[in-house]
């Protein structure tokens, strides 16, 4: 007599479990940190080398800020500020957490989905602040 097979999945697959909020706001805040590493990293070098090149090279760096490839630099300027609000956020969330406080699940949820909130809303000021003079 054959035995019934176990209805159990055969092994863990990560698209089939639903990422807990708190558990996507620490691993948010690991990329923003390496995004912002990054990233940052090449456009001081980037710019230093501009700077040493000369005029032309400068004026170059710029234009993508500034010029003809405007819109190009508000989308590299405006993710990273908002990894930089992201990052902060979640780093102060985590500092609250490493003192011991925050472990309720109601609030470490509210805490994570604040984050978010936070890093959306800071951006969107600080953007409205930087453009409204042009």
């Amino acid at each position: 007599m054959a035995s019934k097979a176990p209805n159990r999945p055969l092994s863990p697959h990560l698209m089939h479990v639903r990422w807990p909020i708190n558990m996507m706001v620490s691993i948010i805040h690991r990329a923003t940190g390496s995004g912002m590493a990054t990233v940052g990293t090449a456009l001081l070098v980037w710019w230093l080398a501009a700077l040493a090149a000369g005029k032309e090279s400068y004026a170059y760096f710029m234009s993508w800020f500034t010029g003809d490839w405007a819109p190009l630099g508000y989308v590299i300027g405006v993710g990273l500020t908002l990894s930089l609000f992201q990052h902060m956020a979640s780093g102060v969330r985590h500092f609250v957490m490493d003192v011991g406080a925050n472990y309720e699940l109601k609030g470490n949820r509210t805490t994570a989905w604040l984050t978010f909130a936070f890093s959306l809303t800071a951006t969107v000021l600080f953007w409205a602040y930087v453009t409204m003079g042009k």
